[in-house]
């Protein structure tokens, strides 16, 4: 689908739901080196709304995650090795960044849209748990706005995933287009390959075309878990009975974004659930 980020106004309240990963969105236009973003953000906010046919907008922020640091200390540590060595400009520019983000949340809820962000919680778990309540909240469909695959750990029928870094779609639909496993093997294909980005471990031997195979030999990471050590000559198998059933499990609690919801939202779960179930009605 092609997006055209228009200005189309505020979208009519109709029971769907486009939750918008909110820093994600903004590197956007930091990418772009523009110091002012704030009302092509709302735009393309709405226009995305428009365009999903989504009446309701939440947008979250990110607060860092206690829960995942808790379990493991190096969680996302490459991020403060990664802006170590920035100048006192780059630093300047980034905290101006960073307030204007904060100005276009303010600008957000000023309109009437729904904004969430709480400190030491993930925006990825705020929306799990939104997520996960779609039925509870009597919504039909939802429509998560991210370049994060993570998410997609998310994707059911009535939930998808659109990224405005690629501008491309990710569906129940199209998910043979992307991945090769079906979508409830995708929490055992990050577990076994791991994730750079917010540094967890996988297997160092295993890449998506391995982690593929292995689903489709020894079933989800539960089952692998069960049959370790598995004989094999291969050296990525033999890595792999050496990574082993606790790594596994670890990075589980690490990347399911509905392994404990409440611990991963600091108790905040149902406050959650309220203040979108609050927002969806008065709309």
């Amino acid at each position: 689908m092609a997006i055209e980020f228009t200005n189309l106004g505020k979208p009519a309240p109709n029971g769907n739901l486009l939750i918008v990963d909110g820093l994600n969105l903004a590197f956007r236009w930091k990418h772009q080196k523009k110091e002012f973003y704030k009302q092509e953000y709302v735009r393309t906010v709405e226009s995305l709304a428009k365009s999903y046919n989504c009446g309701e907008i939440v947008v979250l922020g990110d607060g860092g995650s206690d829960y995942r640091k808790s379990i493991d200390p190096e969680y996302k540590a490459n991020r403060k090795e990664r802006y170590k060595d920035q100048t006192e400009e780059e630093r300047v520019e980034f905290e101006n960044f960073l307030g204007e983000f904060q100005k276009t949340m303010e600008a957000l809820t000023a309109k009437g849209y729904l904004t969430i962000k709480y400190k030491g919680v993930e925006a990825d778990d705020i929306a799990a748990v939104i997520c996960l309540a779609r039925e509870e909240l009597k919504l039909d469909e939802i429509w998560l706005v991210s370049s994060d695959k993570d998410w997609d750990l998310l994707i059911t029928e009535n939930i998808s995933r659109f990224s405005t870094v690629t501008r491309k779609e990710t569906t129940i639909g199209n998910w043979d287009e992307h991945y090769d496993f079906d979508p409830e093997y995708y929490l055992t294909f990050k577990c076994l390959t791991g994730d750079k980005g917010d540094n967890v471990l996988g297997d160092s031997g295993i890449g998506p075309k391995r982690a593929a195979g292995i689903i489709e030999d020894y079933g989800d990471v539960f089952d692998i878990m069960t049959t370790l050590p598995i004989e094999s000559r291969y050296k990525f198998m033999q890595n792999l009975n050496e990574f082993g059933a606790e790594s596994l499990e670890t990075n589980i609690e690490l990347m399911d974004l509905s392994y404990d919801p409440d611990a991963q939202v600091l108790g905040h779960e149902r406050e959650i659930i309220k203040l979108v179930e609050n927002y969806v009605s008065k709309n």
